[in-house]
């Protein structure tokens, strides 16, 4: 081989604990905002309750803000509060904050026939036209004017946008994924949105989605077959060609795209993933009958397609552990399964001076941090690069090296130098050949201007298993970051987005569970592990039962998820009683170990 060289607010574990009750209570050691979760309900109202007669301002106000939650018609049942001219003014459309309980009102005058109220509320988070949601926080305050029309209060000026408490939020929207195919073409990103719509409305409406492609700062690691020229033909109907209830109950569904018959057999299969990925997640129910053009996308499915057609490009399926759990033990890989702890073969399992390991998915490649064993002033740490069973060649130096990560397809592993540089050792598979490549992260140092973007040092990074993202831990707090491919061939982080804003203690490592979600382990005794999604969304703390904190490492796959703590590591364990889940020791690793899962 030659080479050239944060607690966050506690997310409410089910959004909203119950709808129209008091929201959850937050952790005793944070005032960040809480978090949403996902509900199963259906979102949308079929009666419009007026406005309650004699209705003093204050509590007109409320009302108003609860009615805000239900945006069908273009907030229909808001509009019933406000003044005609109002009513004409007000752009519903400018963008939706979500806030964390029922808003303060607070009154600034009032008069016989006005009045004048500041509305004041903990903001958690903005969700756009599209339905992609971003956590913020903040003091969200603004004014609202109100008259006497007819002897009853009315909205008469309010400034543009919605304001929607949590728990009515969960009340009408439901958190869905839309598909788009990563650049390679093997594996599906998902793309959160929050969506209100009746069921029946609800495939037109993610096929519409996926049709206006991802959110802008996804579009550079993605790609859309169903983009322009193709576009939805007709609305979309049951198998049957029954153009009611569809996606209600069983019956399948069947959509005709204009423009698909152009398309390469390849593009034809992503196409129908990306539908099919889609709809079953949503619970639409198959056979799926795709068709381009009113013939047939794929002869061979012209009977419908079923997720078991498509499910070898799902996230979670390319995620899967495949190699099974190894660790890190007194500076040597090791591989642990039902006959016990052996070394692994070749260089990784004989040398004593690891410090960190990332496996590539297949199992064949291994990135290692490890003791350079140079003297001062010489760099302390060399990132080494080398096959499971063969010689590991050194391909970088530095004072530090963050846990080396490696995407699904296995080409590079990436780490982050000293705190502030992130590279990619790219391998070539033919030649046997390493190179490193810098990757650009001007646009997540020039945004770190903003309170809630990264700053160095960089102490964790990992690609997600599409390679679409990167989580990383900067100073302390979690972000993901878009994987963005340059016209040179190298590289760029960009768009980072908080996820876990608020937490009272350092976040310390992270891993990837699915490409939607993220395990955080993070300083103290409260809540050491939870799980966030990719969108800032949710913070859903997992059980701490059997942990010794501090937790040191935490390393997933959707199957499977380990901690090193300070006496072990441990395996969390589903109930399958229905209890609290548990962290089990893994017998044998001791307790300065870490795990090792591939990616």
């Amino acid at each position: 081989m030659r080479t050239p060289a944060q607690g966050l607010c506690r997310a409410l574990l089910v959004l909203g604990c119950l709808i129209g009750v008091s929201a959850c209570a937050s952790l005793p050691d944070s005032s960040a905002p809480q978090a949403l979760g996902s509900l199963d309900h259906q979102p949308t109202s079929t009666a419009l309750n007026p406005p309650v007669a004699g209705r003093e301002p204050e509590q007109l106000l409320l009302d108003f803000l609860q009615a805000t939650a239900d945006p069908a018609n273009r907030h229909q049942l808001a509009r019933q509060f406000l003044s005609p001219a109002a009513n004409v003014q007000w752009d519903d459309g400018a963008g939706t904050t979500v806030v964390d309980s029922q808003p303060n009102t607070l009154r600034e005058s009032r008069t016989g026939d006005s009045a004048t109220y500041v509305i004041r509320a903990r903001r958690i988070g903005e969700l756009a036209s599209d339905g992609s949601y971003r956590a913020s926080d903040g003091t969200l305050e603004t004014k609202i004017d109100l008259e006497k029309i007819g002897g009853e209060w009315r909205i008469k000026d309010l400034p543009s946008g919605v304001i929607v408490e949590q728990a009515a939020f969960a009340k009408f929207y439901h958190r869905y994924s839309l598909f788009f195919p990563n650049l390679a073409g093997v594996g599906m990103v998902p793309d959160l949105r929050w969506i209100a719509a009746r069921k029946d409305q609800l495939a037109q409406r993610l096929l519409s989605l996926l049709s206006e492609g991802p959110q802008a700062a996804l579009a550079p690691a993605v790609h859309n077959p169903m983009g322009a020229p193709v576009a939805l033909r007709g609305p979309v109907t049951k198998a049957n060609g029954d153009p009611d209830n569809v996606g209600v109950g069983g019956g399948g569904m069947a959509v005709d795209f204009s423009g698909a018959a152009g398309l390469d057999p390849a593009a034809r299969d992503l196409l129908a993933t990306q539908v099919v990925l889609t709809l079953g997640g949503a619970d639409v129910l198959g056979p799926y009958l795709i068709n381009a053009d009113g013939k047939p996308l794929n002869e061979k499915f012209a009977g419908g397609w079923q997720r078991a057609d498509v499910e070898a490009r799902s996230p979670d399926v390319i995620a899967r552990n495949r190699t099974g759990l190894h660790a890190v033990r007194d500076g040597s890989l090791v591989a642990v399964n039902g006959s016990g702890i052996t070394p692994a073969p070749g260089f990784f399992g004989s040398t004593h001076a690891l410090q960190s390991v990332g496996l590539s998915p297949d199992g064949t490649l291994v990135a290692a941090v490890a003791r350079s064993g140079r003297p001062d002033p010489e760099p302390e740490r060399t990132l080494i690069i080398g096959t499971y069973d063969g010689q590991g060649f050194p391909v970088a130096t530095g004072g530090t090296f963050t846990r080396p990560t490696w995407p699904a397809d296995g080409g590079s592993a990436w780490s982050v130098v000293d705190g502030d540089r992130v590279i990619r050792a790219v391998h070539d598979r033919a030649s046997g050949n390493v190179s490193v490549q810098d990757v650009d992260i001007s646009d997540l140092i020039a945004a770190a201007i903003n309170a809630n973007s990264p700053r160095t040092p960089i102490t964790e990074l990992r690609i997600s298993p599409t390679g679409a993202r990167a989580a990383i831990i900067a100073n302390g707090k979690v972000y993901v970051a878009v994987v963005v491919p340059q016209p040179n061939g190298k590289f760029a982080l960009s768009s980072p987005l908080p996820l876990a804003i608020g937490l009272s203690t350092p976040a310390v490592s992270l891993d990837w569970l699915t490409d939607e979600r993220v395990i955080v382990a993070r300083d103290g005794t409260v809540d050491p592990v939870a799980g966030v999604l990719v969108d800032g969304s949710e913070f859903r703390p997992q059980s701490s039962q059997n942990l010794t904190p501090p937790v040191r490492v935490v390393s997933a796959s959707p199957d499977q998820e380990y901690v090193a703590d300070s006496r072990a590591v441990l395996e969390l364990t589903r109930n399958p009683e229905g209890r609290e889940d548990y962290w089990r020791e893994v017998p044998g690793l001791g307790a300065n170990a870490v795990p090792v899962l591939p990616g």
